[in-house]
């Protein structure tokens, strides 16, 4: 029975028992008893049929509790309270269903913002579309105030986009070509054109609809251990009921027993607090995969970063070049055409530099081979590059002097990672690289402590000065670093076998085998990777440190919702019960508090809509390299 219908039923039985009242002081009784029969049949029979609905699905329902009390009470010849009782139910389950969309209300406010139709170039005119006939590589026209239909890369204009939809972060982001920009963003001012590379389902903002749906119909482990309970728990009633009938003879007292033993709002406690939880975060650009995620997520105890991406910003810049002979631009060069086969940031921040400088990349890499971790080996022009860190060299026979290492050693003290370059088995020169913490991180650092984290550690793949260096600004418990993708795996078992709950947060591509081992995978998702999204438990989609910190403390804030809810929903009906015994509540007033039970325990949840992250203070970003 839809909302609709409930409503309809329950104010026809409301109309009638207002009438039985007008009949009942009109001296009526016979009119009275038949209007309040007619009001218990008209109310009871959705009651009833949803009751044998779950009784074919070998389920034990709330409603079948209700409909042996109502026929009870019918059999018995108490009207009043068979019409009282149907019509609370009714009316409670009406209540339930109207708070408890506002539980749904962030998925409802993301679909909302889920865009209709869009401008495209078509025969080289603009034409306006249906959102599901625009096309991949479609050039679409985005104007001040239109929403963004697609995702893809801007190939002319520039302007200034509310991205919250997708990050969660009100603060405009000025967007200019080659950005990239998604679908459910909003233009402020700017006009933009965009080549299409992913449409409809296809889009981040579509998945992320699909993510918190499915979020939020997982159920947490406490869901299941309800539902299994609930199973059990209404027979028992059952039994209980026929009990105290036996020992009192009182069939009123029963009836009432079993009315106000209903687990109703136990089994609504869990999940009504795990959707509010879930809808709260993808406001805020933080996506929890589900109940289960959410409550190993409150129970972390140690939190593992990787360094570049994560606790910086992960958009390193060549800070020197140093060459032992040869031109600074030919090494730079040659070095830029044998890193183009490289994903790895640090030689695509070489190939940027080169293309910065205006330096043509001509040649194709031969030979080429990606050593994971250590850097790669290429030929270029017939030269044997070997481009990478210190294991590289060694690895490869190349003898590191004395002074080279020094002056390499100098620059990651500085902050730097130093990256070796070697032609024909001779180091021909170092490229210095270096990031920049980012803003945020020191602050959500210092949250995820207030908040219950106990130990901060960072493990790297890069040199062991930088990473000092950044944990030391940090004020990280521990540092390892020239770690391989499978030392971190080790070093995240090692923490789990000594008995911590890890949180593990990478940039989701890298870090995959790492977020994968941990009790919760985080990854900085910036707009929403497919990797990422994939592959962790949360995805920070601002790719903010402070959203992890807002994550933390929500999915604490939930499980606490939860137990609270649990609680009252207990204590509600061991008082009841005992009401009951005592032979102060009777059958009405039981159903009455009951339903309000039901929708305390949903008011208590549509908090968590409203929680808020704390304020972080931004300062400045934290550069890494300090003054020579």
């Amino acid at each position: 029975m839809n909302a609709k219908r409930t409503s309809q039923i329950t104010a026809l039985t409301g109309i009638l028992l207002a009438i039985a009242v007008g009949l009942h002081f009109g001296g009526l009784h016979e009119w009275r008893q038949g209007t309040l029969i007619a009001a218990t049949i008209i109310a009871g029979t959705p009651i009833a049929i949803k009751a044998f609905q779950a009784l074919r699905m070998k389920a034990f329902s709330i409603e079948l509790l209700v409909t042996i009390a109502v026929i009870g009470a019918l059999f018995i010849g108490e009207y009043v309270e068979s019409a009282a009782v149907t019509f609370l139910f009714l009316f409670g389950a009406f209540l339930e269903a109207r708070t408890l969309e506002k539980t749904r209300s962030s998925l409802r406010s993301l679909i909302d913002m889920a865009p209709l139709e869009a401008t495209v170039m078509r025969n080289g005119e603009a034409v306006i579309v249906s959102v599901d006939d625009v096309e991949k590589g479609d050039r679409v026209i985005i104007r001040s105030g239109e929403k963004v239909a697609i995702d893809g890369s801007i190939v002319s204009g520039k302007a200034s986009l509310n991205e919250a939809a997708i990050t969660g972060e009100s603060v405009p982001a000025s967007k200019s070509i080659d950005d990239r920009v998604f679908s459910g963003t909003i233009v402020d001012n700017g006009f933009i054109e965009v080549i299409a590379d992913k449409v409809g389902d296809d889009t981040t903002f579509a998945r992320i609809i699909e993510l918190v749906e499915d979020a939020q119909e997982a159920k947490s482990k406490t869901q299941k251990f309800l539902d299994r309970f609930a199973n059990v728990y209404t027979p028992a009633i059952v039994i209980l009921s026929v009990l105290v009938y036996i020992f009192t003879r009182n069939i009123e007292m029963t009836l009432t027993f079993l009315v106000v033993a209903c687990p109703g709002a136990l089994v609504i406690s869990a999940p009504v607090s795990i959707v509010a939880g879930i809808g709260n975060g993808a406001r805020n650009g933080v996506l929890v995969k589900g109940g289960d995620i959410m409550e190993t997520l409150a129970k972390i105890d140690t939190v593992v970063f990787d360094k570049t991406g994560t606790l910086t910003r992960g958009r390193p810049e060549v800070t020197d070049i140093h060459t032992f002979f040869g031109d600074k631009n030919d090494l730079l060069r040659i070095v830029a055409e044998a890193e183009m086969i490289s994903e790895h940031h640090l030689g695509q921040t070489i190939v940027k530099e080169a293309r910065k400088r205006g330096i043509p990349l001509l040649n194709e890499p031969e030979e080429a081979e990606v050593i994971e971790g250590n850097g790669i080996r290429a030929q270029i022009e017939g030269k044997l590059l070997t481009i990478g860190n210190r294991k590289l060299m060694a690895a490869n026979g190349i003898i590191v002097e004395d002074a080279t290492e020094s002056y390499a050693v100098k620059r990651e003290k500085l902050g730097n990672t130093a990256i070796f370059a070697a032609i024909d088995g001779v180091v021909a020169g170092i490229f210095s690289i270096a990031d920049q913490i980012r803003p945020e991180a020191k602050s959500a650092l210092n949250e995820l402590r207030a908040s219950g984290v106990k130990q901060i550690i960072m493990l790297t793949g890069d040199n062991r000065h930088t990473a000092e260096l950044v944990g030391k600004q940090l004020g990280l418990d521990a540092i390892y670093a020239e770690l391989l993708p499978e030392d971190k795996v080790a070093m995240i078992q090692k923490l789990k076998e000594a008995g911590h709950k890890v949180a593990m947060a990478g940039d989701g591509i890298n870090d995959a085998p790492a977020i994968a081992t941990a009790d919760i995978g985080l990854a900085m998702g910036e707009g929403g990777t497919d990797i990422s999204m994939e592959t962790a438990d949360v995805v920070l989609m601002a790719d903010r440190l402070d959203q992890f910190s807002h994550a933390y403390s929500l999915a604490k804030a939930t499980i606490r919702n939860m137990k609270q809810n649990t609680f009252f929903a207990v204590g509600t009906v061991v008082l009841l019960l005992a009401g009951v015994l005592l032979g102060k509540v009777f059958l009405a007033s039981g159903m009455l508090i009951h339903e309000l039970s039901v929708l305390l325990v949903i008011l208590n949840a549509v908090r968590l809509i409203r929680y808020t992250k704390k304020q972080v203070d931004i300062k400045q970003p934290v550069p890494i390299l300090l003054p020579e």
